[in-house]
C-alpha cells in the first residue's frame, strides 16, 4: 500500500495531475466483469484529477435539480443529508457505475395498507419501469437510471398523497440495497413520505411533509457526446497503412452503434476522428474505455472527451495533449459533479515500470536499504566510492533480474 501511494505521488508529479488510483479495487462478480477488471489492472489505467470537484450537500442538491428538472421536484420538499458525501471522487464508486450500468432499483412501500399498488404499477410502466416483485403493500421495480427512479418515486408519492396515503420510496444499485435504504430512512424520519438515494458516496432523501400534486413534467434529457481522435494518425498510417486506420475506425463506429446504441455524427470513412451521442454518461465512459483498448491492441492510441455538447466533448479531448509522461498516451476526459477527471492509459514502457514496482516491492526495499547503508558507511569512513559501487551493483542487479 505504501509503495502504491509513493508511486501515485511520483506519477502525479510527472503528469502534473493528481493520481487517484492505478487499476481498480473493484471485485468482479462474474466472468464478464472479471475480464473488464483484469484489463483495467493489466493496462495500469490511472484515474487522474484535472479539476477537483467541490463536493458538498448544497452542490449535490443543486445538481439534482438540474438533472431531474425543477418542474419535477415539488416546492414543499425538504432535502436532508443522512450520510455526508465523500470529499473526493472515489475510483471504486466511479468504476462500479461504469461496469454495472446506469439502471437502478426502486423500492416502494405503502404504510396505510390501502390498495393502490395496481395504480402504481401502471404509472411505473409509463416511466419505463420493469416490475420485479410486488405484494399488496410493496413494489420492487427496475428503472433506466437513478434519476429516473428518483423522479418516478416523487411522482408516485405525490399521487398517493392526494389520497392521504403515505408512501416510502428508496433507490439502490440492487433490490436489496434499495430495501435496506428504505428501512434506514424509516428509522431516521418515521413514516413521512419521501425517497432515499445516494449521490457521490453520501446518502440523502427528499421528504414531503405535506400533500402535493405531481406535475406532468417530462424527464430532463441530457446529451452525452463522445469525441474520439486517433493520436498521431499520420505516423500510424505511415507505419501500418491507411487500411489499418480505416478498419479500426469502422470497428469503433460499429461497436458504438450496435453494442452501445449510440448515434454516430460527423464521421467520414478514412477519417481519424468521430463524434457520437450515447444514451448515458456511464455508457459513454464504458464505450470509450472499450474502444481505447481495441485501438491499443492494434497499436493505435486515442484521445477522447465526454460532454453535454459536441464542443464540450471536443474541448476535453484536446486537453489530453497536455497530459503525458514522455510520449502521448491514451487519455479519456470527463466530468464528475463540477470537477474534471481523466482515465490515463500509460504506454507499454511505463506499464512495465509500474508492474515491476508493484511486483518487486520487497526487492526494491532491500536494494534501497543496501544502497543507503553502503553510502552512509562510505561517507563516514571517508570512502565515498563505496556508495557509488553500491549504486552500480543495484543497477546491475536490476538489469539482470
Amino acid at each position: 500500500m505504501l509503495t502504491e501511494y509513493i508511486l501515485q505521488a511520483i506519477l502525479g508529479l510527472l503528469l502534473k495531475k493528481k493520481v487517484l488510483g492505478i487499476g481498480t479495487r473493484y471485485s468482479p462478480n462474474n466472468a464478464k466483469e472479471r475480464e473488464y477488471v483484469d484489463m483495467i489492472n493489466y493496462t495500469k489505467t490511472m484515474l487522474l484529477e484535472i479539476k477537483k470537484a467541490d463536493i458538498n450537500t448544497h452542490n449535490i442538491f443543486d445538481n439534482l435539480i438540474k438533472e431531474l428538472g425543477s418542474e419535477n421536484i415539488p416546492q414543499n420538499r425538504k432535502f436532508i443529508e443522512l450520510k455526508p458525501p465523500l470529499e473526493r471522487v472515489d475510483e471504486y464508486a466511479l468504476f462500479t457505475n461504469i461496469i454495472i450500468g446506469s439502471d437502478r432499483y426502486l423500492y416502494l412501500e405503502v404504510f396505510n395498507g390501502v390498495k393502490i399498488i395496481d395504480d402504481f404499477i401502471k404509472l411505473l410502466k409509463k416511466e419505463k419501469g420493469e416490475i420485479i416483485e410486488k405484494s399488496p403493500t410493496e413494489i420492487l421495480a427496475r428503472l433506466p437510471s437513478k434519476n429516473d427512479a428518483i423522479r418516478a418515486g416523487i411522482k408516485l408519492i405525490g399521487s398517493a398523497s392526494a389520497q392521504k396515503i403515505n408512501v416510502r420510496a428508496a433507490v439502490g444499485m440492487t433490490g436489496a440495497a434499495a430495501i435496506e435504504r428504505s428501512i434506514k430512512l424509516n428509522e431516521e424520519i418515521g413514516e413521512i413520505p419521501g425517497v432515499g438515494f445516494t449521490k457521490l458516496g453520501g446518502e440523502f432523501a427528499l421528504i414531503f411533509p405535506t400533500p402535493f400534486t405531481p406535475k406532468e413534467g417530462e424527464p430532463v434529457t441530457h446529451d452525452n457526446y463522445l469525441f474520439i481522435d486517433v493520436i498521431n494518425s499520420t505516423s500510424f498510417i505511415q507505419e501500418h497503412g491507411k487500411g489499418a486506420l480505416v478498419e479500426i475506425m469502422n470497428d469503433i463506429k460499429t461497436y458504438i452503434e450496435k453494442e452501445c446504441k449510440g448515434k454516430i455524427e460527423g464521421y467520414k470513412e478514412g477519417g481519424d476522428d468521430l463524434i457520437a451521442n450515447l444514451p448515458s454518461k456511464d455508457m459513454a465512459l464504458k464505450a470509450t474505455i472499450d474502444v481505447a483498448w481495441h485501438a491499443l491492441a492494434n497499436d493505435a492510441k486515442i484521445r477522447a472527451g465526454i460532454g453535454k455538447t459536441r464542443r464540450e466533448a471536443a474541448e476535453r479531448a484536446h486537453l489530453a495533449d497536455h497530459i503525458k509522461l514522455w510520449n502521448p498516451a491514451t487519455v479519456i476526459i470527463f466530468d464528475v459533479a463540477n470537477g474534471l477527471y481523466a482515465y490515463f492509459i500509460p504506454n507499454l514502457f511505463t506499464r512495465a515500470i509500474i508492474d515491476y514496482l508493484f511486483n518487486k516491492k520487497s526487492s526494491i526495499i532491500i536494494i534501497f536499504i543496501f544502497v543507503f547503508i553502503a553510502t552512509f558507511i562510505g561517507w563516514n569512513l571517508g570512502y565515498w566510492q563505496l556508495g557509488l559501487l553500491a549504486i552500480l551493483l543495484a543497477i546491475l542487479y536490476g538489469a539482470t533480474t
